[in-house]
């Protein structure tokens, strides 16, 4: 019996070759039953401690996690998913739509240890407390291509470039990875010169609409407005979907780790599920 929130049969079947046990050592835990216990983990948001006894001991689950997150596997596995379902045509390259999300940190999630690879740990101040975000660019379906993790009070245009040059789809056969959709899709508070001249270096169409103050900047120097295309932007939408479906997660909605590597695998680990059959 497959419970909520675990893998099936054929979701393990896509990513079990990238988790092959090595051919030395002493024989290691069931790595299925490991990510089951990842994966409760990541839906309940409730400790490592309390982890269920049907997934094996909770020091061996957040070990391997631990394990993982540091040399990139959760990272793969999602690259490896996205390359699967772009081979078969399911990938929607019409539209991306970038967009950002702000997390609460729980109390628990701060007093990590300096020196740690990520500045800051990806915690900022803000009015409400301690917060993260999470920067992100989503397809047509509102499924996750590429995203970064921030302090709250990062702005959200200084990470529209870095977010979209992680969106890397690798082919099946030989060619370059696929980097670049049809059009962007986006909110005003993207709308910066960088932005757009960014885009259109790339090829890449924007509907991204102006500010009320740029665009009275551009009647008063008699320059032409952009062009908004109005039926592009009413898909953005479904980025908003994509945060909701990701933040039924609670490991997701509330930031319990204090190291930002392990919310990076976290999110990345919500994004895998997307993606899976």
């Amino acid at each position: 019996m497959v419970r909520r929130h675990e893998l099936t049969d054929e979701s393990w079947a896509l990513i079990a070759p990238l988790l092959a046990p090595g051919r030395m050592g002493r024989p290691v835990r069931d790595r299925r039953q490991v990510v089951k216990g990842i994966l409760w983990k990541l839906s309940t948001g409730a400790a490592w401690r309390d982890l269920p006894e049907r997934y094996g001991p909770w020091k061996t689950v957040y070990e391997r996690f631990r394990r993982w997150s540091a040399d990139g596997t959760w990272d793969r596995l999602l690259a490896h998913v996205q390359q699967h379902s772009d081979a078969v045509g399911q990938v929607d390259w019409t539209i991306v739509c970038v967009d950002s999300t702000t997390v609460r940190a729980h109390q628990h999630a701060a007093g990590a240890r300096k020196g740690g690879p990520w500045e800051g740990e990806a915690l900022g101040r803000s009015r409400g407390g301690l917060t993260s975000k999470i920067h992100l660019a989503c397809d047509g379906h509102g499924r996750p291509l590429a995203f970064t993790v921030t302090g709250g009070n990062v702005n959200d245009c200084t990470q529209f470039e870095p977010v979209m040059d992680r969106i890397r789809i690798a082919r099946p056969g030989p060619g370059r990875p696929r980097t670049r959709p049809d059009r962007v899709v986006a909110d005003k508070g993207y709308s910066a010169r960088k932005i757009r001249a960014y885009l259109r270096r790339r090829g890449i169409a924007a509907a991204i609409p102006e500010r009320i103050d740029q665009i009275n900047g551009r009647i008063r120097r008699g320059e032409t407005l952009c062009r908004l295309d109005k039926a592009a932007y009413r898909r953005r939408n479904v980025v908003e979907r994509c945060f909701n479906r990701l933040k039924q997660n609670r490991a997701l909605a509330t930031r319990y780790d204090k190291r930002a590597r392990h919310f990076h695998a976290m999110a990345a680990l919500a994004c895998l599920r997307l993606w899976l059959p």
